[in-house]
């Protein structure tokens, strides 16, 4: 089990208020007691709460990478159980893979 929180705010920086993301992660240390992870933006702040089981060292969260000059920043909990059909068909495609801790 893992747990996820976030907080989306257009109108108003918030990437100050990391307290309060620390805070909600921390409620949901029961879900995912191995480890925690953090992303702060302007507008985007995500908590991500983790139970290791499968990757253990690459599977940490929040996860960011950058394409064609544009970060994206993803957070979730589940596996992809065909993760390695998907990544091929990606290659085929034109993307490029690579470790990033």
């Amino acid at each position: 089990m893992c747990g996820i929180v976030g907080r989306v705010n257009y109108e108003e920086d918030i990437s100050e208020n990391r307290e309060l993301i620390e805070n909600m992660t921390n409620i949901l240390s029961k879900r995912g007691p191995d480890e925690e992870g953090y992303y702060f933006s302007k507008h985007v702040n995500l908590g991500h709460r983790r139970l290791n089981i499968v990757d253990i060292e690459n599977g940490k969260q929040p996860m960011s990478t950058i394409f064609n000059e544009t970060k994206y920043t993803i957070t979730y909990n589940g596996q992809l159980y065909n993760s390695e059909e998907l990544r091929e068909d990606l290659k085929t495609k034109g993307f490029k893979f690579r470790r990033l801790f």
